[in-house]
């Protein structure tokens, strides 16, 4: 039988911003697939290249200063990174769509509700303003928005927080999309709202059959949500594994680092952990692995040479010169 192709595969991503200061190179040879239906969790600490990896595939990388250096991203046959406008207009919004971290700064605060909800279906679909209208308000409903035909006349201003996030995963989910890319958006959530739209992003998954690439620091919100989870670091990723794999045996000491900074792993009454330390500046890189400087278990040779991203067992791989040695 032949192996169901990735809906999405990427190779060897490299994204540059050009600055004043140097070249940052954000993202540093990223590669990865996701396969249709399931769900890829990105985590890493803020600047380790999730959100960049990302905003490349979908075109939004301001140029300049950014520029995507190399790499490919196939998604359906398509290259996203060297199609044309027409392409790529084509998909976004449509066939790939993307909730934001922040909605009240994604969405217009001068336009109402109901112009913007329904935009993608005017845009796409060529659809009647009438019957677009009512496809808005059945998504309002589905993501648990009473009194939808109302509230649809509303400004973005006049929702809290929570309401707004899940007015963004309508406006995502309203054309059916094959892949929806969630960038960190329940960050700015109290712990009751981001329950609630995980599940809310969870139960439309199942129901549209759609992939998932959810972007997070937070391992925790990673543990009941995705299939596989990539572990970034630097531009770079560092660990891959099935998630209960990933949980069950990290192997990266930054992956350790990472889930030992969980607070809901941690004895109650100690002290919470964290991990000492800056991430590097990507403007200088350093000979080594960029972890090498925080990490209390790296040897001279960490310094010195660039582990590359290896086969443990299964689909775990890591970038660790001391675990692949059996050293630790």
């Amino acid at each position: 039988m032949t192996p169901a192709v990735p809906l999405l595969t990427v190779s060897d991503l490299r994204t540059s911003f050009h600055t004043r200061s140097g070249v940052y190179r954000a993202v540093d040879g990223v590669s990865f697939s996701v396969d249709r239906g399931e769900t890829l969790g990105i985590v890493g600490e803020s600047g380790s290249g999730k959100s960049v990896t990302c905003y490349s595939l979908m075109g939004l990388i301001p140029q300049p200063p950014g520029r995507i250096e190399g790499g490919s991203a196939v998604f359906d046959g398509v290259d996203l990174l060297r199609c044309t406008a027409a392409q790529a207009r084509s998909l976004r919004g449509k066939r790939i769509a993307m909730i934001f971290q922040d909605p009240m700064t994604s969405l217009n605060p001068y336009l109402r509700v109901a112009d913007q909800l329904i935009e993608p279906l005017l845009i796409h679909e060529r659809m009647e303003r009438r019957e677009a209208l009512r496809r808005g308000i059945e998504a309002l409903e589905a993501v648990g928005i009473n009194d939808a035909e109302r509230r649809m006349q509303l400004y973005p201003h006049e929702f809290s927080g929570g309401m707004r996030q899940r007015v963004m995963i309508a406006m995502a989910l309203i054309t059916r999309p094959e892949l929806l890319i969630a960038d960190e958006p329940t960050t700015a959530l109290d712990v009751t709202v981001q329950a609630q739209i995980l599940e809310l992003i969870r139960q439309r998954q199942r129901e549209l059959g759609m992939a998932v690439i959810f972007i997070t620091h937070d391992l925790g919100v990673v543990a009941g949500l995705c299939d596989r989870v990539q572990v970034m670091y630097a531009g770079r990723i560092v660990e891959t594994a099935g998630t209960r794999e990933l949980f069950g045996g990290p192997l990266h000491p930054y992956t350790r680092a990472l889930q030992r900074s969980i607070p809901a792993l941690q004895a109650k009454g100690s002290s919470l952990y964290s991990i000492e330390g800056l991430p590097p500046d990507l403007s200088r890189p350093q000979p080594g692995c960029p972890f090498a400087p925080r990490c209390g278990q790296a040897s001279a040779a960490c310094s010195s040479e660039m582990p590359a991203l290896r086969p443990a067992n299964g689909g775990h791989a890591h970038a660790c010169t001391r675990v692949h040695a059996g050293e630790i």
